[in-house]
């Protein structure tokens, strides 16, 4: 008898870097699950490319908390990951996905078991990232990041999408947000309240808005 979304509708285009906001419980993730088809939408279409078919081969997938094997090291989760996805790569490209992704090298080799949550999500922005996906979904991405690695996971999100990939990010993050997003859409109680250009709002103008819109 809970209605989680109430006639959302996205657009988010090729080279294209959306920012969905909202509170926890606003409908980000069940929004990011239905796109992904872990659920069904009770009406409406989505489209993922040119298809209604949900094709997840073309979807990289940042979760909030990444699962890795534990006894594994962060070079071997991502050759297994990135071979059930099809992708066969040497160590040395293994290595470099995740340099790219801001592990330090020193990591590459140990056990997953002795990582933190960041560097955990590291391995899981390069599992994404190596899959060369068309489209990215991302629910709270820098969950677990310090300051340097969240700037560089922006970074990186802005070279896929400069590179022609569509991203969707899921967060509460205002700032981060706003200086990663092209576009920002407010969801509250399953609904989209507020959509608007990242570039024509400063962070200060985007947090009065932002809180704006919860309190009311």
């Amino acid at each position: 008898d809970y209605q989680a979304l109430v006639n959302l509708s996205l657009n988010v285009k090729p080279g294209e870097i959306y920012g969905l906001l909202g509170a926890n419980g606003a409908g980000k993730s069940t929004t990011l699950n239905l796109i992904l088809g872990f659920l069904k939408a009770d009406q409406g279409v989505i489209q993922v490319g040119d298809s209604s078919i949900i094709n997840t081969d073309i979807i990289g997938y940042i979760p909030e908390n990444v699962n890795l094997y534990p006894y594994l090291t962060g070079v071997e989760n991502l050759d297994y990951f990135c071979k059930l996805s099809g992708f066969t790569y040497n160590r040395n490209k293994l290595s470099d996905f995740l340099s790219e992704c801001g592990l330090q090298d020193v990591a590459h080799h140990k056990s997953i078991s002795n990582y933190s949550k960041g560097m955990r999500q590291k391995v899981g922005i390069a599992i994404a990232y190596a899959k060369k996906a068309n489209i990215y979904l991302l629910d709270e991405p820098a969950s677990g990041l310090d300051p340097l690695s969240s700037n560089e996971l922006s970074e990186l999100l802005k070279k896929l999408a400069h590179n022609g990939s569509a991203i969707l990010m899921a967060s509460h993050d205002i700032f981060r947000v706003r200086e990663t997003c092209n576009t920002i859409g407010i969801l509250k109680n399953g609904q989209l309240v507020k959509e608007m250009k990242a570039g024509e709002v400063t962070s200060e103008e985007l947090e009065r808005v932002y809180l704006d819109f919860m309190k009311n």
